[in-house]
């Protein structure tokens, strides 16, 4: 069987997205790993699975290790940069129902290469929602993990997400795996290793659930945000830019209980057909 897929990237986070309603999806979402691979298969770091119900679009996300999180921010913007390509839809401004909720999505730019900016869910610093141990919040909470200390703040974005702003240098390279399957995360965290390089600019690496170190985040990065507005190192209702090893990413952060606003680019690479 062969199944029509799109490759798009964003920021050097790159899917292969596939039609929902197109008889091999299923087959896909089960042969995510031989997909992702990047000698083997496609290369990717996901599949993203987009249908059309009712008219309203939704998007699936697999990880390249076949697990399935409940959202992706780089992801939906390729998404919604490949609705407007494709002439799946003809308006600019539409909301994508994910896993972690309905997201607005306003394509600023399209073409080959665009600019999305999303409206991301409010972010959670509530344990039971992230979810994490303890009944207070984590805002530069100390972990003890692999023989250091980490001073973290557990935040979800639809998914959880666990943010430092120590200076471990190359030590994340050993200590994200650690943070991520740690106790304290019962669904796991994507760990995100912030630097404050200016007023609202972060230097950001994140180590991601299914995905391993990536080349960019857009949870992690609106995350990254939240984290140092909630530890004063940042101002709320201000741009900030998280940068990431793939580019950067434009975070505002409203009021306590607000939606983030996320704008950053995405870009179709190729078509082609996958042999299931």
């Amino acid at each position: 069987m062969r199944l029509a897929f799109s490759k798009y990237e964003g920021l050097g986070n790159d899917f292969v997205i596939v039609d929902g309603a197109a008889p091999g999806a299923s087959r896909a979402v089960e042969q995510a790993v031989r997909i992702c691979d990047r000698h083997l298969g496609v290369g990717a770091d996901g599949i993203l699975v987009v249908a059309h119900t009712a008219g309203r679009p939704a998007m699936l996300v697999v990880n390249a290790d076949g697990s399935v999180p409940e959202m992706c921010g780089n992801g939906i913007r390729c998404v919604a940069l490949h609705l407007v390509r494709s002439g799946l839809i003809t308006d600019t401004r539409f909301e994508v129902v994910t896993d972690a909720g309905p997201h607005a999505c306003h394509v600023l730019k399209s073409g080959e290469s665009g600019l999305v900016e999303v409206s991301m869910r409010a972010p959670s610093l509530v344990p039971s929602e992230v979810p994490v141990t303890g009944d207070a919040a984590w805002r530069d909470a100390p972990l003890s993990v692999g023989g250091a200390t980490l001073h973290l703040t557990a935040i979800s974005m639809g998914n959880p997400h666990a943010v430092s702003f120590d200076d471990v240098g190359k030590e994340r390279l050993r200590l994200g795996p650690l943070v991520q399957h740690h106790a304290s995360f019962a669904h796991g965290a994507n760990v995100g290793f912030a630097r404050l390089l200016a007023p609202q600019l972060i230097e950001l690496d994140v180590y991601e659930r299914g995905a391993g170190w990536t080349q960019a985040c857009g949870t992690g990065a609106c995350a990254a945000a939240v984290a140092a507005v909630e530890t004063g190192r940042a101002e709320r209702e201000r741009p900030i830019q998280v940068r990431l090893p793939g580019g950067t990413l434009t975070i505002v952060v409203g009021k306590p209980g607000d939606r983030l606003s996320m704008t950053g680019p995405a870009r179709h690479v190729f078509d082609g057909f996958i042999e299931l």
